[in-house]
């Protein structure tokens, strides 16, 4: 008998569900192509589905709760819409017997909102897991359940690839920016020139595509490549090396169970805001010492390994970027750079709501093509404030430390950078430092997640997109930043960054931000003052 059919039949029997919530645990959903079926909790707000999620949802924030035991979902999920399906009873999708009988096999039934029949038992004390759930202690917190995408049924998408031998998966990501500048004094102009002359309007920020999979040993191998356009915003008389860069191109071998060896083209490990996704940030751009310091990408090869139950990190690599554009073609006519990173979690509560990261790293360069520190004041579209130009070194050293707090939606990260540049016997030692501190705030009540195998956060998770019914994520950050190059005598300048931000990501691939910064910059003998606002439209194919 049809679904629809059998549903119509009850709904005169049977009473109506109320204006309630009601939990429903433990119950099993189909993916397509997949062997593995998760479990997931159901809660129907006033008739109508309000969530679906794989987290564990306390029965103290529903009225009843029932355990659905492992049951087979068949029916429409619609978040916000009134609930229409059925459960089954465990085991359906084995039984092609049960699944042809829905009115002998069916344990729980919903019509457009009406509770049709249930026949679960009903869960009046908490179970283990539920507790763990709830909050317990000053240093634990409780993040809203994350939802299900609407998609779950569907494990097969046009831009994965699964394959005997490779597996991939294509992605990509652009972000459009719309620059204003509030207000220059005379002295900012006599510096950096007339900001709004050419720094202000419209641009694609970047446009990166590329793809990550795995070549099926029986450890896999993981592959990463991607690629960047700069044609967008690079002007009409760009030149063809303006207008591609390889970003990434590595390859991550498994070692033993917590250590890996990579090679290629990728990240250099040393700073959690440089490792971090720019799209993962509480803010549009990394803080100016992050970018004037240190390198986006380098070419090279790195030892990771995680101990101590993952509360520590440690990683190892040596980089030289002959293989890239514009470089001398031999590895001796360009620098090699040695660099190591520690983390480790002192703090970290029994739900993991609450964790403290502290990390130490350095970055030692033979120097062979001199050193170079120039950043724009953490606007994408401005020229550069402050600028050393290359100057020749016998080596330099860089040393960074950072710590960070998250608990709950709180999140305090800093980092402190810093450049010992020898330029030969009998010349002058210079040090280029700077620093920023951050914090981010999740007014929806997400928590970022931590990644003990790179030591860094992760991005901000959404409880209920606005296609799951819900309102997204919201991120509030400020961040205050430094960068003193004055030290070398070329005036390069000094400049400090007050910011606040505004993230809201709608889905987990389309999100909205807002960036505020009040700019100072003391260089040529005065100081100038800029203030300005970005806002930016990030759309992620993954």
């Amino acid at each position: 008998m049809p679904l629809l059919a059998l549903l119509i039949l009850w709904l005169p029997l049977l009473p109506h569900a109320g204006a309630e919530a009601l939990l429903i645990r433990n119950v099993q959903m189909i993916n397509q192509g997949e062997e593995q079926r998760p479990l997931v909790s159901i809660v129907i707000k006033d008739n109508k589905l309000d969530l679906v999620s794989e987290d564990t949802i306390p029965i103290d924030q529903v009225d009843r709760a029932y355990d659905a035991a492992g049951g087979t979902l068949l029916g429409n999920l619609e978040p916000g819409q009134p609930a229409s399906f059925l459960i089954l009873a465990n085991n359906s999708m084995d039984d092609i017997e049960k699944l042809m009988d829905t009115k002998r096999y069916a344990r729980f039934a919903i019509y457009e909102g009406e509770l049709l029949k249930n026949f679960f038992r009903r869960i009046t004390v908490e179970t283990a897991e539920g507790q763990a759930a709830a909050k317990q202690g000053w240093l634990a917190y409780a993040a809203p359940p994350i939802a299900v995408p609407l998609n779950y049924r569907d494990s097969t998408r046009w831009n994965k690839y699964e394959g005997e031998w490779v597996s991939g998966l294509f992605a990509g990501a652009i972000m459009l920016d719309r620059q204003r500048w509030l207000d220059q004094d005379r002295s900012s102009e006599r510096q950096v020139g007339d900001l709004t002359q050419e720094y202000e309007g419209g641009e694609i920020r970047g446009l990166r595509f590329g793809g990550v999979g795995t070549l099926n040993f029986a450890k896999p191998w993981v592959w990463t490549a991607f690629a960047a356009t700069h044609a967008f915003d690079s002007g009409f008389d760009a030149t063809d090396d303006d207008d591609f860069t390889l970003y990434d191109l590595r390859l991550d071998i498994p070692l033993w169970e917590k250590a890996s060896f990579s090679i290629g083209k990728q990240k250099e490990p040393i700073s959690m805001e440089r490792i971090m996704s720019l799209t993962q940030s509480p803010m549009q751009e990394r803080a100016a010492v992050s970018d004037a310091l240190l390198p986006a990408r380098n070419v090279g090869m790195v030892v990771a390994s995680n101990f101590l139950g993952d509360r520590m990190t440690l990683a190892g690599g040596v980089f030289n970027n002959w293989l890239d554009k514009d470089q001398p073609n031999s590895l001796g006519d360009n620098a090699t750079q040695y660099i190591g990173r520690l983390t480790w979690l002192p703090i970290e509560s029994k739900q993991q709501s609450t964790t403290m990261h502290l990390a130490m790293a350095m970055r030692h360069s033979n120097g062979k093509e001199g050193l170079f520190a120039a950043t724009d004041p953490e606007f994408n579209n401005a020229p550069d404030f402050v600028d050393t130009g290359i100057f020749t070194t016998d080596e330099f050293t860089t040393y960074q430390a950072e710590a960070s707090l998250r608990s709950g939606p709180f999140w305090l990260h800093g980092e402190y950078t810093r450049t010992e540049a020898d330029t030969g016997p009998g010349d002058n030692e210079y040090d280029l430092d700077g620093f920023h501190l951050t914090g981010s705030w999740i007014v929806t009540g997400e928590m970022r997640p931590y990644n003990y195998q790179a030591g860094i956060f992760g991005g901000v998770p959404i409880a209920k997109s606005v296609e799951q019914n819900g309102w997204g994520a919201l991120e509030l950050s400020l961040r205050y930043s430094e960068l003193d190059l004055s030290e070398y005598p070329t005036d390069s300048g000094k400049m400090d960054i007050w910011s606040a931000g505004a993230n809201w990501m709608l889905t987990p691939y389309m999100y909205f931000t807002l960036n505020y910064r009040y700019i100072t910059l003391d260089r040529y003998g005065e100081e100038g003052d800029t203030h300005g606002l970005n806002t930016r439209l990030v759309l992620l194919l993954e």
